[in-house]
């Protein structure tokens, strides 16, 4: 069973899947709390069409990816403010966009490397992608939890987080970069085409048995490592591509406790 770890590129493939593991449930409790829980959808098309373009001028995918998710979170602030009764119409004007570009920069690809970017492909990543990687997950994980009282406050009432005092401009232009930045680097790791859902199967979970917003946010975190190093097993020794493993473990842990707590409901009510 241990055998997996004798292969450098599996350790390089848990270092990083954990990292990962770690900050896409940070940043998805505040997201789902918000009930933002497409964003990540529209994000990860246009970290896409970063790769895409990265990879056609010769730029490192991920810091290609990073930009272009950065500058499409920043335009989804932008038009929800603008248009605040139709607010969720920022997610579907980026999504489309995205989709739009990476259709566009993939026809000037010619490295097969895109596709990795699709469902993920953790045993292809780079020493320089490491370290970029551990780098920003160092970051994202300092500034989470330096702003966690804020985004708290900020997930449940905007408005009286500002009368408490807190800069809800400038805390959510940080929170919207850190999510940004989450989704380019899990995108590497499960895809860009699953990665929003790694950014909600843990929250998911976790709101079945937590009961405060801090517990939320650990068990989130516990149940994400959980998926992706089951899923990296089972992928190995399966043959399985490692994204949409951890996905569906994931999505049937969900469904187990669904079904666990339903079951414990009707008990409940009999007796």
């Amino acid at each position: 069973m241990l055998e997996i770890f004798q292969y450098d590129f599996m350790l390089k493939a848990f270092l990083v899947g954990t990292l990962v593991a770690i900050i896409t449930p940070c940043i998805g409790t505040v997201i789902v709390l918000k009930r933002l829980s497409m964003i990540g959808n529209a994000l990860s098309h246009t970290s896409l069409a970063g790769v895409a373009a990265g990879l056609a001028l010769g730029l490192n995918p991920i810091l290609g990816a990073v930009i272009f998710a950065c500058i499409s979170a920043l335009g989804i602030e932008k038009i929800r403010k603008s248009i605040p009764k139709y607010g969720e119409i920022s997610t579907a004007v980026i999504t489309s966009v995205g989709i739009g570009l990476a259709a566009i920069f993939s026809g000037f690809v010619k490295s097969t490397n895109f596709n990795s970017f699709l469902f993920g492909s953790l045993v292809a990543i780079s020493p320089f992608e490491l370290y970029l990687v551990i780098g920003l997950s160092v970051v994202v994980i300092a500034l989470f939890f330096i702003l966690f009282k804020a985004l708290f406050y900020m997930a449940f009432d905007e408005e009286s987080a500002k009368l408490s005092g807190i800069p809800v401009r400038l805390v959510g232009t940080i929170f919207t970069i850190l999510t940004a930045v989450t989704i380019s680097v899990s995108a590497r790791v499960v895809g860009a085409l699953v990665v929003s859902s790694m950014m909600v199967l843990p929250v998911a979970v976790s709101m079945q048995i937590a009961k405060s917003y801090r517990q939320t946010v650990i068990f989130s975190v516990l149940f994400s490592v959980f998926f992706v190093v089951t899923g990296l097993f089972l992928s190995y020794y399966l043959d399985l591509k490692p994204g949409g493993t951890i996905v569906m473990t994931g999505a049937s842990s969900l469904i187990i406790t669904l079904l666990v707590n339903s079951f414990k409901s009707r008990t409940r009510r009999r007796s």
